[in-house]
């Protein structure tokens, strides 16, 4: 069942993804609706543990909310420092893709295989300093990279333009994979990034703070389509 989300996210893309970290949690039901309406097709969610990152989020009962409230994939992020302890509970509770950080765990390819074994879609995040050649041992076992563009679990951060050459070689090499990009995503870096080679954009505050949902998102797809059609004018 979970994979068959891992088909919808795949046939979604290029998409936004709104990320529910700022979004209002004491009105889960309304805030799907919302983005429901205003086009969204996957959510993201951040986990954080307070040890991996300095911040401390939400875990499995949030997780279990918003699958109550919804069909849309949930693609969580989990920036913790023990991945493997909380990926069945987190798929129990219903996530259908599960991405840990490269840097969080010894080997990244046991980590991948063990996760996939669950059922679910497989992503595997790097911060901004972090060496893409840190992700070949695993790159034929997952199913996403996530490239930050901010460093995991820190707030105010600008946009790092070194995802984007992440981006470009990962795409190169690897054409099938899913590519998703977090951190400093607004209407002036989202196209870059689709340019480079992007699916999927992770989106907080630019939606979240902005008055009316649906017409962020039309702004955020209007820069993404702008630059397939420059790519293509190009071609």
């Amino acid at each position: 069942m979970t994979r068959a989300k891992l088909d919808m996210i795949r046939d979604a893309a290029p998409a936004v993804l709104p990320s529910l970290l700022i979004c209002d949690f004491g009105d889960l039901r309304t805030e799907v609706a919302k983005l429901a309406d205003a086009g969204t097709k996957v959510l993201h969610l951040d986990v954080m543990d307070g040890q991996f990152v300095p911040n401390l989020t939400y875990g499995m009962p949030i997780v279990e909310g918003l699958r109550r409230h919804t069909e849309m994939p949930l693609d969580v992020h989990l920036m913790i420092s023990d991945p493997l302890k909380y990926a069945k509970p987190m798929v129990e509770a219903g996530a259908d893709m599960l991405t840990f950080h490269v840097e969080a765990v010894q080997d990244a390819a046991y980590t991948a295989r063990e996760i996939k074994k669950l059922g679910v879609g497989v992503g595997v995040a790097l911060n901004p300093d972090t060496s893409i050649r840190d992700l070949e041992p695993c790159l034929d076992d997952v199913d996403m990279v996530l490239v930050m563009s901010v460093n995991a679990g820190f707030g105010g951060q600008s946009f790092n333009p070194a995802a984007l050459d992440k981006l470009k070689l990962l795409r190169e090499s690897h054409p099938d994979l899913l590519l998703e990009i977090d951190g400093g995503i607004n209407t002036d870096t989202i196209g870059q990034a689709r340019a480079a080679g992007c699916d999927l954009f992770v989106v907080g505050s630019g939606i979240f703070r902005a008055d009316d949902y649906g017409t962020a998102i039309a702004e955020l797809d209007a820069s993404i389509a702008a630059a397939d059609k420059q790519k293509g004018a190009g071609t």
